[in-house]
């Protein structure tokens, strides 16, 4: 266990700092404990009354929710587990750069405390680190972020997740491709980072849904793309179901935020685009 101490966020500098009239939040909620806040606002995005933009952060999550249904949990007060639910004014077509600039907002928070971080796409926040390991490079995972479409009476909605790991020791995170800040050796404030996202992350939005969901016309997929540990660089693809395996060069980027992967055979160079939701995992190749 860590000899640091892990204070409690403290809720009431966070209402002042984030919550309407002076702050970009409808509604803000801190609890000491719950099984996914991912989970908890998906079930409240299915309601009428439901306020947004929302957050919900636990002190303490014990099942929260990654890609592909894997599970993620944190020792109390060790990490930032939080969820937004969302209503961004924007075709659904652009939804698919929510998580992107959910990447972004995390690395421009990051950014706050001296910490240089890049994103893997679609939804992993990584720190540069001196060795390299099998799919990650010269990476480590510090943060992930899940985003889900929520069919209800308000349209669109999403529900958008981000477990940043901060004061975690190497035997209290799960797999050996992953850091925290304090592994990193950077002392932050749990409360001040969650502000820093937070701010970024509406400002972001705010942005795309003025630019009426464009993102390559109003500069957010050229910032996103240049925050990228994975644009440039040689990607093997395994993409859901067990379907294919792509390996190739990420070369860009889509109108909506899917992935381009130049892949090579027979002589030729083929473009393959795939989706988020295409992905099953997306590793560095060769590395």
């Amino acid at each position: 266990m860590s000899t640091m101490s892990r204070t409690p966020l403290d809720v009431e500098l966070l209402r002042r700092a984030l919550l309407r009239p002076t702050g970009p939040l409808a509604r803000l909620d801190v609890v000491a404990e719950s099984a996914s806040t991912h989970a908890d606002l998906v079930a409240r995005a299915r309601t009428t009354t439901a306020q947004a933009p929302a957050l919900l952060v636990a002190e303490h999550q014990t099942a929260g929710r990654g890609r592909a249904g894997r599970s993620w949990r944190t020792p109390p007060g060790a990490a930032l587990t939080a969820s937004w639910l969302l209503r961004p004014d924007v075709p659904g077509t652009a939804l698919g750069w929510v998580p992107l600039l959910a990447g972004l907002a995390v690395v421009r928070a990051l950014a706050t405390t001296g910490v240089e971080a890049r994103v893997k796409w679609p939804n992993d926040v990584l720190l540069p680190h001196a060795d390299e390991i099998d799919g990650f490079g010269a990476f480590r995972k510090v943060a992930g972020v899940l985003a889900e479409a929520v069919p209800g009476p308000a349209h669109p909605t999403v529900v958008l997740g981000v477990g940043l790991n901060v004061d975690q020791e190497a035997g209290e995170l799960p797999v050996p491709t992953a850091t925290s800040l304090r592994l990193a050796g950077t002392v932050a404030d749990r409360g001040d980072l969650l502000a820093a996202v937070t701010t970024e992350l509406l400002g972001l939005l705010g942005r795309l849904e003025a630019a009426d969901g464009d993102a390559t016309g109003c500069g957010l997929a050229e910032e996103c793309a240049a925050a990228s540990a994975t644009l440039g660089a040689r990607v093997r693809v395994e993409l859901a179901g067990g379907a294919e395996v792509l390996e190739g060069t990420a070369v860009g980027l889509t109108d909506d935020g899917a992935l381009v992967v130049a892949t090579e055979g027979d002589g030729s160079v083929r473009e393959r685009v795939v989706t988020a939701g295409d992905v099953h995992h997306l590793r560095l190749a060769g590395a």
